[in-house]
């Protein structure tokens, strides 16, 4: 197994990202000091000239794979076809130029939406490809499942060490905060934060915030009654009525589905202690198949192996934040999949779990937004 020494030369796609810029900090806190890192700016990884000359000129030893177009259910079913493209071409010039460079080991970030929509709850490893996607997230999805089979076959033909890694739902520091695209958590926690502030009658803090966060439409001339009705546009509304005054939040759904999430600092522990200390040829030996000479699902799970329901985690969120409001769900809206959680035992038996809480992960990540 190839050891990644402090002084390995490490390149690190997307480090500007969620889970890249925390698997940098976690790097860094444990001494390794050769990071390599490009922005968009200085590398159009969907370019595969310049991924090349970028593999040619650095050698990167080690790999990790975090660099994708992401986003929550409106963007990825809005806009299906960058999704698909943007990754597929993502993931196919960097595995084949670390392949043709002579990287010692890879570690590929899939997503837990390649499981099927009606998948076995919880979802282990051997549920790939087993059932139908949901179809809002399939693009995304049918990507990620191809940057996992490439990293499996290039194993098996090429013995490589490519090893993929299917993280749970994501949040912290560098979440994006987007209130069209942004994933579950980060959306309900800006709309509490600022339904929070409505409460408080506190506009100079919505517009700062819109205009922070690059609202469309909001500068600092935005009058107060256009600042509320852009909230509006999002469910976040101010409520009189009999004298009585008070701020209502609407959610999309029925707030009965289950999800299950994990701080990102604890993710890229987890993507950090498996280079240190697993390759491919610890996983191929457990992997499922009809037969011995079948290897397949050899990625990991990682998660927190616990769920909730996005009732309760908007009301988790509502305590967090000091929100004293109303929130309402509009089950006229989708829900999406009714459960998604993570059977992690793999990843157990391999000896690394989840350490942080959900409430203090929100309380951390609530903390370092309000501080700008």
């Amino acid at each position: 197994m190839a050891i990644m020494n402090k002084d390995s030369r490490i390149y690190i796609a997307g480090h500007r990202g969620l889970v890249g810029s925390a698997i940098m900090n976690n790097l860094q806190r444990k001494g390794y000091v050769n990071l390599i890192t490009r922005t968009f700016e200085e590398l159009d990884l969907t370019d595969q000239s310049k991924v090349t000359a970028f593999f040619e000129y650095e050698k990167p030893e080690f790999v990790f794979l975090a660099a994708a177009k992401v986003g929550g259910i409106m963007a990825n079913n809005k806009y299906r076809a960058q999704f698909i493209y943007e990754n597929l071409q993502i993931q196919n010039n960097i595995i084949h130029q670390a392949y043709l460079n002579g990287v010692k080991k890879l570690l590929f970030l899939g997503s837990s939406c390649v499981y099927p929509k009606n998948a076995p709850q919880p979802m282990s490893e051997d549920c790939l490809l087993t059932g139908e996607l949901e179809y809002t997230n399939e693009p995304y999805a049918i990507a990620k499942i191809a940057g996992m089979k490439m990293c499996e076959s290039y194993n098996l033909q090429y013995g490589t060490d490519f090893i993929s890694v299917m993280p749970t739902n994501l949040y912290g520091y560098n979440d994006n905060f987007n209130l069209e695209t942004s994933h579950v958590l980060p959306a309900l926690l800006r709309k509490i934060h600022l339904g929070k502030c409505l409460e408080k009658g506190d506009l100079r803090e919505i517009r700062n915030d819109l205009i922070r966060n690059q609202a469309e439409g909001i500068t600092i001339d935005t009058e107060d009654h256009e600042l509320l009705n852009y909230l509006g546009r999002f469910g976040i509304a101010e409520i009189i009525k009999d004298n009585d005054r008070h701020v209502r939040l609407s959610l999309w759904g029925t707030g009965q589905p289950l999800r299950e999430f994990l701080w990102v600092e604890d993710m890229a522990d987890a993507c950090v202690f498996v280079m240190e200390n697993h390759s491919f040829s610890d996983l191929r030996n457990s992997s499922g198949g009809n037969d011995k000479t079948e290897i397949r699902n050899t990625h990991i799970n990682i998660g927190s192996g616990k769920e909730v329901s996005i009732k309760d985690l908007a009301f988790l969120i509502k305590e967090v934040v000091g929100f004293k409001g109303e929130i309402v769900f509009d089950t006229s809206k989708p829900d999406g999949t009714p459960r998604k959680l993570l059977d992690v035992s793999k990843l157990s038996t391999l000896g690394w779990q989840a350490r942080t809480s959900l409430k203090e992960g929100i309380a951390a990540v609530y903390r370092h937004y309000i501080s700008g």
